[in-house]
């Protein structure tokens, strides 16, 4: 069985047009799963968080709250965003610049209990910085930052 020309063409089209949907389909996929997303304390309290894959929440940390390990190597302490605060804990070395009272973003995911296991901690790099969703999140909940904070440089 021969196929006219116009039919061929229409096979290749066709067919390159599925290769390209797959390809499409497979970056999507890739992106998805490895995207974090940022989420503040106020949204893990009303359940907003997913509890079954790795996010970010950032905020403050909790003045007094900063517990060191026995070898100072991580350690719990509580980020706030002014409304709702969430326990911390962390095993492995805490930035130079990580301090109570400092903004701090934690990647990692929810505990069983309500906390939250962190596999990396970022301290904001000097002190007019800290992360635009951070500094959004503490303004909603009446603590603006001054002119100079919440911007990056």
């Amino acid at each position: 069985m021969t196929f006219k020309p116009r039919h061929r063409r229409f096979a290749w089209v066709a067919a390159g047009l599925v290769a390209i949907g797959i390809a499409a389909a497979l970056v999507l996929n890739a992106l998805g799963s490895n995207m974090s997303w940022f989420i503040t304390p106020t949204e893990v309290a009303e359940g907003k968080a997913p509890a079954d894959r790795n996010f970010r929440i950032g905020g403050l940390v909790e003045p007094g709250s900063l517990e060191r390990a026995s070898d100072r190597v991580g350690g719990t302490f509580r980020v706030t965003d002014g409304n709702h605060a969430i326990l911390v804990s962390y095993s492995g070395i805490l930035p130079d610049l990580f301090k109570e009272g400092r903004g701090v973003v934690a990647q990692g995911r929810l505990t069983g209990n309500g906390g939250f296991t962190a596999t990396e901690v970022l301290a904001k790099h000097d002190e007019n910085y800290m992360p635009p969703e951070a500094a959004e999140a503490l303004e909603r909940a009446g603590h603006p930052m001054s002119a100079t904070q919440g911007k990056q440089q």
